[in-house]
């Protein structure tokens, strides 16, 4: 089964909004074993929606559209759809007592003509109920295609495909299995693990493919089988998992989609009991979104102080003056006292702290451009490395943060038995 996802908007076109709604359909998808053919933007212009439809009449099993489904003038896809289908929108009853409730109900004001109208779909579609908003998906089949229409607001849309056409693709369709088994790796480059891992990956059979999806400091790992026997499929991954796993245990993190190194190291936080705050210059807070970022953090994450200005440091992390006037403020000095006064300040068992040059001018300081200081304090230690992450100031950030956490995942798993 061959899937197309189409995302309407002009705004996406100009860069204005990023289109996050194809991703979560594609994962959500090929979860059940629908093979996404493409994606593609196109214009909130009639035309152009009815030359696309014509384009993958047939083409494809199934056409899931996002976008131009509101209640205002330049929202033409509901139209388009009456006209591609040679049918007429009438009055939906239940969407119209919905969204009522909703108007009224809810946001307590009086419902009007424009809201009502949200209620007009296409006489011969199935309507998909949206709890979650006033715009109903909308099912469609011409021929061998099946057209489905969603609202654009990610919450709406997301809700829509969980719980109407995931459930009814699965009982209407007969697909193939789909396994995928995502590796994660941190500290080595994706020409480096490709090299380690050469002749494991020749030896996979044709039915197993192997992806490499790399980014600063992390690669992942992506194994997908497909085919009739779910079971075999499974065990086929999971044997090569194994075997791989002998051979670069040294950098694998995790083993899951959702297990990014803040969840691995958040999980081994809250087991051992201990907890950890932050002290950011260069990377300006992003560590502590990052670790604040995971569910349940607050069990183990304290706080964090992003000192990015050098009074700030001073006043309200109270690193002595004279010490930055000695070493500079990208120094392994001040970096390792970042660490210890935010670890006494939130009363943490670990503390990480960063000082650089990100750039992208080097201004008056002497440190080089890409320069970085991470210092981890530890309930024993402080523990002070020293980096050039290069350019541009974007990298260096990324590049930054991914390494602090990889520097605290190393320490905290010291005590994994």
């Amino acid at each position: 089964m061959k899937a197309t996802i189409v995302t309407i908007g002009d705004e996406i076109l100009i860069g204005q909004i990023i289109d996050t709604n194809s991703g979560f359909i594609a994962k959500s998808l090929d979860k059940i074993g629908v093979e996404i053919h493409e994606m593609i933007s196109i214009s909130d212009d009639k035309q152009h929606i009815l030359d696309t439809f014509v384009k993958l009449q047939n083409k494809v099993d199934l056409v899931i559209i996002t976008g131009g489904l509101g209640p205002t003038k330049d929202d033409v896809t509901k139209k388009t759809f009456c006209d591609y289908f040679e049918d007429e929108l009438i009055v939906d009853q239940a969407v119209l007592k919905h969204v009522t409730q909703l108007i009224e109900g809810f946001y307590k004001r009086t419902i009007t003509q424009i809201n009502k109208d949200q209620a007009l779909v296409p006489s011969r579609c199935t309507v998909l109920h949206n709890q979650v908003g006033t715009a109903p998906g909308m099912w469609m089949k011409k021929e061998n295609t099946v057209f489905v229409s969603l609202p654009g607001v990610p919450f709406e849309m997301k809700y829509l495909v969980e719980n109407e056409i995931i459930p009814k693709v699965v009982k209407e369709y007969d697909r193939p299995y789909i396994i995928h088994k995502t590796i994660l790796t941190y500290g080595q480059g994706e020409s480096m693990v490709a090299e380690r891992i050469e002749d494991w990956e020749n030896s996979l059979p044709e039915f197993v493919k192997l992806a490499y999806l790399p980014a600063p400091g992390r690669v992942r790992l992506r194994l997908s089988a497909r085919g009739k026997d779910k079971e075999e499929l499974e065990k086929t991954i999971d044997s090569y998992v194994v075997s791989l796993d002998a051979i670069i245990n040294d950098i694998i993190v995790g083993f899951e989609e959702d297990e990014t190194i803040e969840v691995l190291v958040g999980k081994m936080l809250k087991k051992q009991q201990k907890t950890i705050a932050t002290a950011e210059s260069c990377t300006g807070g992003q560590i502590a979104a990052s670790l604040s970022s995971v569910a349940g953090a607050s069990a183990y994450f304290k706080g964090s102080v992003v000192s990015y200005a050098t009074e700030t440091k001073v006043a309200v992390l109270g690193i002595p003056a004279d010490l930055i006037e000695g070493h500079s403020v990208v120094s392994a000095e001040v970096a390792k006292a970042m660490a210890l006064n935010v670890k006494k300040l939130m009363n943490t068992d670990y503390a990480l702290a960063t000082t650089g040059n990100a750039g992208p001018t080097k201004g008056d300081e002497k440190a080089e451009l890409g320069s970085v200081f991470i210092a981890l304090a530890t309930p024993n230690e402080v523990i002070v490395e020293e980096f050039n992450f290069g350019q541009p100031r974007e990298k260096v950030i990324d590049r930054a943060l991914i390494k602090s956490l990889e520097m605290l995942k190393k320490e905290i798993f010291k005590n994994v038995l």
